[in-house]
């Protein structure tokens, strides 16, 4: 990977890499909690409402960071956020292998999510103003390949735990191993600075978000991360009783996810940001549906559907806002990720309540037992198909906006000028 800002100071490898046990960090810490879920429930005695409003501090805490880290990205610099991080997904962890109930849950799930965000935060400039054109759209979709990817892993390796009746606690303790390694990789390096120089600016900032597209965009990246994340989180509460593996359906979604995204740059470079998000869309409703209404080894193939219509949302969203409209720079970035998180975090109790609704409604039919679970699962999913409908709308706007407007990329709203180190 070649370094376009500054060869001489800054390891654009090493920072790539460092990234991407950042983002293995956040998809264990994705994963392995999914997991252990059912345990967590048993060990204090939670509901699924319950649940959700923890699962919602995992969401709540990544807009936070993200949004000051955007704020601060060009004063504090990349660097102390990321130490931040670190701190925050260290004590995050700790704090939940440790747990005393619910309370302490709660706040464990929201440092976590603090220190997820703040990997975000630092790690999307970073990539963005190491390259241009192409080569930025196929490092981001390989960065967040890394999310999938580390699910995948995260998903096997609590799979095996589960099935060897290991303590929960030691799903959590395996979420420390990224978390050193790129805590290692970060430590004394520089970063790039903006290619964009406006971009350097919080009035550039707010100018560059004060348009139409952002907003819209803004709009659609909640629809896009609800349609991503919610699912994902509660697979073995809606999916367990279906006749496939819950877990093994989570690592299929996702590895088709990461494998989707490695080739990412190739699609994006031929259909354009918005027609690779416009055929997202329309296969993650088709599988969706397919996970609401299958059972046996259907699921698995819905799973995959399901895995190859999400898997080139997040990377894209931003890669829109980083390639058509360039001035919102690092806080615009960070923006349109945090609206994503923090409607994800809003969904995660209501999710919650559907679970508990739908089970009600399936006991009054006289459902008990794995029937009730299935027949609740598959409610609460079908409920959902309407998130990634409503998208198959929006980006078929946004296709037809984008053709017909010129959006200027970074490139043409400024010149890349001589970058010194931060």
């Amino acid at each position: 990977m070649e370094n376009t800002n500054n060869a001489a100071a800054v390891n654009t490898n090493r920072l790539f890499y460092a990234s991407c046990f950042a983002l293995i960090t956040t998809a264990f810490s994705f994963s392995l909690r999914a997991g252990v879920l059912p345990q967590l429930a048993d060990t204090f005695g939670l509901s699924a409402g319950q649940l959700g409003v923890i699962n919602s501090m995992w969401f709540f805490g990544f807009p936070i960071s993200m949004i000051i880290g955007g704020l601060v990205y060009h004063t504090v610099g990349p660097k102390r956020i990321m130490q931040f991080a670190f701190f925050a997904h260290t004590l995050g962890i700790l704090m939940t292998i440790f747990a005393g109930g619910y309370w302490t849950l709660i706040f464990s799930t929201l440092f976590i999510g603090l220190g997820n965000g703040c990997t975000e935060a630092a790690c999307n400039p970073m990539i963005a103003d190491s390259a241009t054109g192409k080569k930025m759209n196929t490092l981001m979709n390989r960065f967040h390949m890394w999310f999938p990817g580390g699910i995948v892993l995260g998903s096997l390796i609590s799979t095996g735990l589960n099935a060897a009746n290991i303590p929960w606690q030691i799903s959590i303790w395996i979420i420390m191993v990224p978390t050193i390694i790129y805590a290692y990789l970060f430590f004394g390096q520089t970063f790039p600075k903006p290619r964009v120089q406006e971009a350097k600016t919080l009035t550039g900032n707010l100018k560059g978000m004060a348009q139409p597209i952002f907003i819209f965009i803004a709009v659609c990246m909640a629809l896009t991360a609800i349609t991503e994340f919610v699912p994902g989180q509660w697979v073995r509460l809606i999916l367990d009783k279906s006749g496939a593996n819950a877990m093994l359906i989570l690592a299929l979604m996702t590895g088709v996810m990461a494998v989707g995204r490695y080739f990412g740059g190739e699609f994006v470079h031929r259909f354009d940001q918005t027609g690779v998000l416009l055929g997202s869309a329309i296969l993650a409703t088709l599988g969706m549906f397919l996970l609401s209404t299958q059972t046996g080894v259907m699921v698995y193939v819905a799973a995959a559907i399901f895995g190859m219509g999400i898997c080139y949302f997040w990377p894209n969203m931003i890669g829109f806002v980083a390639e058509k409209i360039p001035k919102s720079g690092a806080l615009g970035m960070s923006i349109i990720g945090a609206v994503g998180m923090f409607m994800t975090a809003n969904m995660q109790p209501i999710f919650g309540g559907w679970i508990d609704n739908a089970r009600a409604r399936a006991l009054d039919l006289g459902l008990t037992g794995d029937a009730l679970e299935l027949a609740a699962g598959q409610e609460t999913l079908k409920t959902m198909i309407l998130f990634p409908g409503t998208l198959i709308v929006l980006f078929t706007i946004l296709y037809f906006w984008v053709k017909n407007r010129k959006i200027a990329t970074p490139a043409e709203a400024q010149a890349a000028e001589p970058v010194t180190e931060m």
